[in-house]
């Protein structure tokens, strides 16, 4: 497959598709620089872009190529998720709007809400009408930003796109290379479908003539494909349908954790010298770039990631308000609220909330209450963080142990994905692990791997057995309480298990 790949993990992505035998078109002029390889531009069959919050990447094209490079880049590593674009670009929709406020509609498309500027419309519209739009630009599904939309129909294949009209243009019209390619269209000896006219990319004037011709057939079998569905549709649907009259690429986004940018610095550093963290710092702020690239440039550097010094430099700093970014397997997005940090040791980030009252807390039962204080440890790189809520005379109403992907610390969000099992500890000191159906729903679903989930129960389950330890080491909780909650555990989860079969914490109760 012939496949584009741009932003911050082009280098890495471009040495994996190599090797996996695709061909690299249209690449940038450093990917051109650091590989030994004639790259061409030719029709592009998958398109592979860096988010713009720079957490993952889109993949763009026909169904067969976006599975096959999906499930590819996916194997990079177990914290690395996927999720199709019910909007994916090109993708025709009879649309309702829902709010004509400020300079663009909010339009309902029935899986997904988009965005129409006004001036991407001719038409005149209101709240709850009905408008046929197609989605120009698309946006990932974790985030709050929402798919760009337009009236006019456009058919892209890479290096050319058919759009209404009747002239043939070229980016850069005013060159001479321009010039020459809007003069070399005639010769492809192809009809363009009526109405419609052609509008080559920048690159296309790199092109030979055979390539050109191949981009321009796939744009006329598309606009075909359009003009076919839209002749088959309702005039006047009611109600709407959640799925597409018609979706020339499929789209798939995929969020790459903390592991999985590491084994991407890997692949890079196969190819140029790459500093531990590359992907990482960079994912941290666009201002990152620079100093990464500054000091590879310097330097071969070798070991760890150096958060401390990425953090000094960038954030996140002690006293700094930094959200708590909640990711979902199922590819949600959630904010847990924004706090202080009132620490920061080596990788380790101490973050305070304070809480608003009302309903009580997640599984512990205790009642939320104004005043009270959630204090958060986080620590770069590890598969789960503790918080603790006490009062506002410091009294500690229990503790919440979330087990998720590896904790990254950005100078203005934590973020993670939630893999659903926890682990907590009441105020008496008793523990007990939580939500294994639901991560158990999640795997049946397909939205975490069975290896990312093997993982979390691990976690859970060390997790589990250490606060056992620590209660009773400390002595806290009298034996009976702790053998009888242990025992209550035990056979609601599995009426074959024996005590000491258990880790550590369980075998000195058992002994005990």
């Amino acid at each position: 497959m012939n496949v584009r790949v741009r932003g911050i993990y082009a280098t890495a992505l471009t040495q994996r598709f190599l090797s996996a035998g695709h061909a690299i078109v249209d690449a940038s002029p450093p990917i051109q620089r650091r590989f030994d390889v004639d790259f061409e531009t030719a029709p592009v069959d998958i398109s592979v872009s860096t988010t713009d919050d720079r957490q993952g990447v889109g993949i763009s094209g026909t169904d067969d190529a976006v599975t096959a490079v999906a499930g590819r880049l996916q194997e990079i590593g177990r914290d690395t998720l996927g999720w199709d674009d019910p909007t994916p670009p090109g993708a025709v929709f009879d649309g309702r709007v829902t709010n004509t406020g400020g300079r663009r509609a909010v339009v309902d498309l029935g899986s997904r809400e988009g965005y129409l500027p006004y001036d991407r419309t001719d038409e005149y519209i209101d709240d709850g009408d009905t408008v046929r739009v197609q989605v120009k630009e698309t946006a990932p599904v974790w985030g709050d930003t929402r798919p760009e939309l337009g009236t006019d129909l456009h058919a892209p294949a890479g290096i050319v796109t058919l759009e209404p009209g009747k002239e043939t243009t070229v980016a850069g019209g005013n060159s001479a290379a321009a010039r020459e390619l809007a003069g070399m269209t005639d010769l492809l000896d192809l009809d363009t479908p009526a109405g419609w006219g052609i509008h080559w990319s920048r690159s296309a004037t790199d092109a030979d003539l055979d390539t050109l011709r191949a981009a321009l057939t796939r744009a006329i079998d598309r606009v075909d494909s359009i003009e076919s569905a839209l002749d088959d549709a309702p005039t006047d649907p009611e109600p709407l349908a959640s799925d597409p009259i018609v979706a020339p690429t499929r789209c798939r986004w995929l969020w790459f954790g903390r592991e999985s940018r590491f084994a991407l610095d890997g692949i890079r550093d196969e190819v140029t010298t790459t500093m531990p963290g590359h992907h990482r710092t960079k994912a941290a702020a666009p201002a990152a770039s620079a100093g990464v690239d500054l000091a590879e440039a310097l330097c071969d550097p070798s070991g760890e990631f150096p958060f401390e010094v990425v953090a000094d430099q960038f954030g996140p700093h002690e006293g700094d308000r930094v959200r708590l970014e909640h990711g979902k397997p199922d590819g949600r997005l959630i904010t847990l609220g924004t706090g202080r940090i009132c620490s920061r040791e080596g990788s380790e980030l101490t973050l305070e909330r304070e809480m608003t009252a009302g309903g009580s807390y997640d599984a512990l039962g205790t009642p939320r209450e104004s005043g009270d204080i959630a204090s958060t440890r986080l620590s770069e790189g590890r598969w789960w963080y503790p918080t603790t809520y006490r009062s506002a005379d410091g009294e500690t109403k229990g503790t919440y142990v979330n087990i998720c992907t590896p904790v990254e610390c950005f100078p203005a969000a934590v973020r993670y994905v939630d893999l659903h099992v926890d682990v907590i500890k009441y105020p008496d000191g008793t523990v007990e692990r939580v939500d294994d159906d639901e991560l158990d729903a999640s795997v049946a679903a397909g939205d975490i791997p069975e290896p990312l989930a093997e993982k979390a129960r691990n976690v859970a389950r060390a997790i589990e057995s250490a606060l056992w330890a620590t209660e009773m080491s400390a002595g806290r909780l009298s034996w009976v309480v702790q053998i009888s909650r242990c025992d209550s555990l035990y056979s609601s989860r599995d009426s074959d298990c024996r005590l000491t079969d258990r880790q550590d914490g369980y075998s000195r109760l058992r002994s005990v």
